[in-house]
């Protein structure tokens, strides 16, 4: 049976701009509301958690997040705040534009009182910490695990190794809970499958319980952008299969990334969420154009032509460069198999069993140096990718500029 586009004809195309449009006229004025609420006086008071904290040399900045946005603050020293607290805070809400509400503003702050409020996020924070000795190793696994954001030493090392993809949770973290959570629940439903309910769909029921636990986690992490993108294109997936529509298409990830972005208009400025979208973008035209070659020479080759594909992107943002980045696909292929490892260990309490492999891998010292892609050939670069996606010419002449921008970086 051929399979069908999400779109076909010129009236559904009609259809879907104007529920886009629609969504998108009620988000706003949802959010423009919020923004008026706070904004009416120039004091607003509210309660929030510390999400992040960036300690400097005389003051600490922190990022909360509240029931309705995002901000940042900073206090002296002697408040000495922790990522999770909760706080009664008071905020100077003047000058803050409607743009500066959505992308998350900057506010002087006083009267802040921290209170207890018990949380599963913050036991289960607890208890990774109380696997670990050292700080930076609890932190990456608060990372990967809860989506607690690190210290800026811990992510400095990570741009140093370029796998700062596999400390923010995406995709593949969700791949991971998705094959746990089905196998986990395969053989229990199977045996109260056959007993009571055969006629039922067992696949498709297990998926549904498996997407509702998934759902409860991506709200357990604020909704990160980029699992957000991974949790959507997962509902789209299960949608699409069922309907009999071409999956791995670009048009289903430009239908994710505008459904986000509709739906929380304050993403549009994540870097997370881009690089998260043009992530699967290159997947895609990996899969595109390589799907037909040798399946081992694939299976190796993945991994090293999406973190080529990847840097002119990642070094328009950031210039940190280090020849060690280059065993980014190797540590990338090792960590499909450390992360579920290392979460079996901490739900059976030993976690720390490679802290001394960790400890180590932070600690050496690497020779770096700061490489930017220039805003022309980063320009360029996004042109002849999205136009490899209807000309394979475009797509060699994507592969050429990679090399060289690759030699150019680490020769």
């Amino acid at each position: 049976m051929q399979k069908l586009n999400f779109i076909n004809d010129k009236k559904e195309l009609f259809v879907f701009f104007i529920i886009l449009t629609l969504t998108l006229i009620f988000t706003l004025l949802f959010q423009y509301n919020n923004y008026k609420t706070i904004t009416t006086n120039s004091i607003y008071k509210t309660q929030a958690q510390v999400i992040n904290k960036y300690e400097k040399e005389d003051f600490d900045v922190y990022k909360l997040q509240t029931d309705d946005f995002t901000f940042f603050t900073s206090t002296s020293k002697e408040v000495a705040l922790e990522k999770l607290d909760f706080l009664d805070i008071s905020i100077l809400t003047l000058n803050i534009s409607f743009i500066d509400y959505l992308k998350g503003f900057y506010a002087k702050s006083f009267n802040i009182y921290k209170f207890q409020k018990n949380t599963i996020k913050k036991d289960l924070s607890d208890n990774i910490k109380s696997q670990h000795v050292d700080k930076n190793i609890s932190e990456i696994y608060e990372a990967i695990f809860l989506a607690i954001p690190t210290n800026s030493g811990l992510r400095d090392i990570f741009a140093i190794y370029s796998i700062s993809h596999l400390i923010a949770i995406s995709g593949f973290h969700l791949g991971v809970l998705s094959f746990i959570l089905y196998f986990v629940l395969y053989y229990p439903y199977d045996y109260l499958h056959n007993r009571y309910f055969p006629y039922r769909n067992k696949r498709f029921d297990i998926l549904c319980v498996v997407v509702s636990i998934l759902f409860i986690y991506l709200i357990f992490t604020n909704l990160v952008p980029s699992l957000l993108r991974a949790f959507v294109m997962m509902i789209l997936g299960i949608f699409i299969l069922r309907a009999n529509i071409k999956l791995i298409s670009f048009e289903t990830l430009l239908i994710t990334l505008l459904f986000i972005l509709v739906v929380f208009p304050k993403y549009i400025f994540s870097i997370s969420l881009w690089f998260s979208i043009l992530g699967v973008f290159y997947i895609f035209l990996f899969i595109k154009y390589f799907q037909n070659l040798n399946k081992m020479f694939l299976f190796i080759f993945f991994n090293i032509w999406i973190f080529a594909s990847f840097n002119p992107v990642v070094h328009y943002f950031f210039g940190v460069t280090s020849l060690i980045q280059l065993s980014s696909p190797l540590i990338t292929f090792v960590f499909t198999l450390f992360y579920p490892f290392e979460l079996f260990l901490h739900l059976i309490g030993y976690g720390s069993l490679l802290d001394k492999f960790l400890n180590y891998s932070i600690s050496l010292d690497f020779y770096t140096y700061e490489v930017f892609t220039p805003l022309w050939f980063f320009v360029t670069y996004l042109l002849v990718s999205f136009f490899s996606i209807f000309s394979r010419y475009f797509f060699y002449f994507l592969n050429i500029l990679l090399m060289f921008f690759n030699i150019y970086i680490y020769y």
